[in-house]
């Protein structure tokens, strides 16, 4: 199970993104109710907002978004920014 890219225009806490990397973490458990497009669908919905991190450990910080709803149903994403890079991480998503 490899990390997925995709190209993204969005901005998150006054940074544009230009990439999401996906870990396949939600593969193992979570397979059968998300996929890349749901998560895409969820990392979108960041777009023009500013989230507080719950934790950091140099360069990144770690985020978790609870309560996202897509097609009537609700999603709890963890995601990570990395210092000076355009990119978000999702760690791991699952629905709620």
């Amino acid at each position: 199970m490899r990390r997925r890219e995709y190209d993204i225009q969005i901005t998150v806490n006054g940074r544009k993104i230009r990439k999401v990397i996906i870990d396949p973490h939600y593969e193992t458990k979570h397979s059968g109710s998300l996929d890349d497009q749901i998560i895409l669908g969820l990392v979108n919905q960041l777009n023009g907002q500013r989230f507080e991190p719950v934790d950091e450990d140099f360069p990144y910080l770690y985020f978790v978004t609870d309560g996202m709803v897509m097609n009537a149903k609700k999603y709890k994403l963890v995601w990570l920014m990395e210092a000076d890079k355009l990119y978000i991480g999702v760690v791991n998503a699952y629905r709620r």
